[in-house]
């Protein structure tokens, strides 16, 4: 329905639409598999531009995130953000496109496909978000941040409130140079970011797939205790000072070992390399033992991973785990991450000293603490 402003000299022209829908932005390079996805509905999404518009009474995805308040977009794995509240404004002038968009609230991001000069103009008559890339451990501020986008030059449709909660569904981190073994860190500090929740000191952690060994080195600088374990050593630049006495190294295929051979821990990772039924295979002994209630896992895919595919099948089975959800992070390539971590979670009943013996049962005492098998 549209609302029109007649006597306002500064919103004469402008006309207000509210959508009964939801606007999606796919992951770039990603577009046929969100399309797949949202045409798994009763009606077919119209394309506006990059964009696919779903008419609510045609979407059949929950639009509640499944952890936290702002963690998970709702609804498809491949959509980068998730326009939830989507409106369409017809203006006359730059100064009327940005007067309405600051009177709804403060942060917007263009998200401009078309009409770059014209869009640059209303961005720089709103207030700057001050986007940078951000050091890690963040918190993601709470005051929500709306999205726009023009569709021709005096057509603009936005949104107040999204799924993401990082600015266009994007985050940069200030990237470390020297620390990590590879770039794989990245996607663990935006899944804990996203999370807003990560282990602490007197936390047990499994890192299964540890090699080269990039999240144990977060894990570590957080000041948890890591149980690493690949069949393959991690780099020896891994074990810093303060770092060498948090970790112990298991040389062996973590898919082997069992639950009841490390028992109880506070957290297990996972970013190895391997079809996903076989990943869901292994987590399921871990969901079913009740050793562990925190996971994050990286879904490596190959090939088609669309809707109708055998992988797209599997992760569907990875969210509807409870309280959990699966989503394309910005530092994923061909791959979802599962994170699990429901809000309410038995205390922890093993200290540090018993979990630590059971990993030297399993590894000598030597410069890394590891046994080859």
């Amino acid at each position: 329905m549209w609302i029109i402003f007649p006597g306002d000299p500064i919103r004469s022209g402008m006309r207000t639409e509210s959508l009964e829908g939801r606007l999606y932005q796919p992951v770039q390079r990603f577009e046929d598999y969100l399309k797949r996805e949202l045409s798994t509905g009763s009606e077919a999404p119209q394309s506006w531009g990059p964009f696919f518009y779903v008419p609510q009474d045609f979407s059949s995805w929950d639009v509640s995130p499944q952890i936290g308040s702002a963690a998970f977009p709702p609804g498809p794995f491949w959509g980068q953000n998730v326009w939830l509240e989507p409106f369409r404004l017809e203006f006359d002038s730059i100064n009327e496109a940005a007067s309405y968009l600051r009177g709804i609230q403060r942060n917007w991001v263009p998200a401009l496909f078309t009409q770059y000069r014209r869009g640059a103009l209303i961005a720089s008559k709103l207030p700057s978000l001050g986007l940078k890339p951000r050091s890690f451990p963040w918190f993601v501020p709470d005051s929500p941040i709306g999205a726009w986008t023009l569709l021709d030059a005096h057509t603009l449709v936005g949104s107040p409130r999204c799924s993401s909660p990082f600015p266009g569904g994007l985050i940069e981190f200030a990237e470390d140079k020297e620390g990590p073994p590879s770039r794989a860190y990245l996607k663990l500090w935006e899944a804990l970011v996203r999370l807003r929740f990560w282990p602490g000191p007197e936390d047990l952690c499994l890192d299964a797939g540890a090699s080269p060994g990039g999240w144990t080195w977060v894990l570590a600088r957080l000041g948890a205790r890591v149980l690493a374990v690949d069949r393959s050593p991690l780099e020896q630049k891994v074990f810093a000072p303060m770092a060498k006495p948090l970790i112990r190294f298991i040389q062996h295929d973590a898919f082997t070992l069992k639950p009841q051979d490390l028992g109880p821990l506070d957290w297990l990772f996972c970013d190895v390399a391997c079809y996903p039924a076989r990943l869901y295979q292994w987590l399921e002994t871990w969901l079913e033992s009740g050793l562990c209630h925190r996971f994050i896992c990286t879904i490596k895919l190959q090939g088609d991973a669309g809707p109708g595919s055998e992988a797209y099948d599997t992760v569907r089975r990875f969210a509807a785990v409870p309280g959990s959800g699966v989503i394309h992070l910005c530092y994923n390539k061909h791959e979802l991450t599962w994170i699990c971590c429901p809000k309410s979670l038995p205390a922890p009943d093993i200290t540090y000293a018993e979990g630590l013996s059971r990993a030297e049962r399993l590894g000598r005492d030597g410069q890394l603490g590891q046994e080859t098998n």
